[in-house]
């Protein structure tokens, strides 16, 4: 089997196998098993929009569960409001995610290295620190959601297989736009910016552009995910920003392939799978997860999409 064979088989073998999950939670606890998948897929969403700038513009983020956070809270605090409707929601969400991306990336992307890690970081600690000091909305403390949110006036995203399908469709139309956008002449410039920036200067490109264009895009994909996990959890909290939200994501993009996008899916799945194994054994599974990433680093370097064959999504 040819390598660009293995490398398909991965992403469609994944997606076949979310769509089938409804089918078969109907066999056991159709709630529990619906819950951890619609989880794993707003995840996934927000690991293959890290992925986007890891894998393909090189840009280590870890202060991306910020724009998770902004999808949350956009879906929070209309809802404490009476504003339930799932468009108008949607909209703060995306305005809020792509406004933050904008005015962080201007500063953020003028640095390099470990500089870009250690001013996204504060960014995000900056929002999350923000949400804390939102008393009238929970606090530090978060708040409850009353409702899922509403389409057109009717409450259809109570279900949670309707949920869970309208999750698994922005995945799926999400993954095919990134695959799109990375094998474009927009991918290019941006993959190459990442190998030789000095290079792209050289022969007219300005990388800043591109850069600033691929974070935006990213935040407005993790913010989409942020409006999603809200109406997962029926709760919003601080916690959805904070760095170890952001930790979590790295780690399921270094999981499941860097560069790959399916690989972050994958790398999702595997984190979730993991974290609930670990946890019925030990309340400090996280301890158990570092020596796991040391593992997937030195002999899976391309995690769980370079095993199964495929380097590029």
């Amino acid at each position: 089997m040819s390598a660009r064979l293995r490398g398909t088989l991965l992403p469609v073998s994944l997606f076949l196998a979310l769509a089938l999950v409804p089918v078969f939670a109907k066999l056991g606890p159709e709630s529990f098993i619906l819950a951890i998948a619609t989880r794993l897929v707003i995840l996934a969403l927000a690991a293959m929009s890290l992925d986007l700038l890891i894998g393909y513009g090189g840009l280590v983020s870890f202060g991306h569960a910020a724009f998770l956070g902004i999808g949350a809270y956009a879906v929070g605090i209309l809802s404490s409001h009476g504003i339930d409707d799932a468009l108008l929601q949607l909209a703060a969400a995306l305005a809020g995610a792509a406004l933050f991306g904008l005015l962080t990336g201007l500063i953020a992307l003028r640095t390099e290295g470990v500089y870009f890690i250690m001013i996204t970081l504060a960014f995000g600690q900056m929002l999350f620190f923000l949400a804390t000091s939102l008393a009238a909305y929970g606090g530090d403390d978060g708040m409850t959601l009353s409702s899922r949110s509403q389409i057109l006036g009717h409450d259809l995203l109570r279900s949670d297989a309707a949920l869970y399908g309208l999750s698994l469709g922005a995945l799926l139309l999400c993954y095919l736009l990134c695959r799109r956008l990375t094998a474009s002449r927009f991918g290019r410039v941006l993959s190459g910016t990442r190998e030789n920036r000095t290079r792209m200067e050289a022969i007219g490109f300005q990388p800043f552009r591109f850069q600033l264009v691929a974070y935006v895009m990213a935040g407005l994909i993790a913010g989409l995910a942020g409006f999603l996990f809200a109406n997962q959890t029926g709760f919003v909290s601080p916690a959805t920003m904070s760095w170890q939200r952001s930790g979590d994501l790295i780690f399921m993009v270094v999981l499941g392939g860097v560069g790959t996008l399916h690989g972050a899916v994958a790398g999702a799945a595997a984190f979730l799978l993991l974290e609930e194994v670990l946890s019925h054994w030990t309340e400090h599974w996280r301890i158990l997860f570092g020596p796991l990433l040391v593992l997937a680093v030195l002999f899976a370097r391309g995690g769980i999409a370079g095993l199964v064959g495929g380097r590029r999504g």
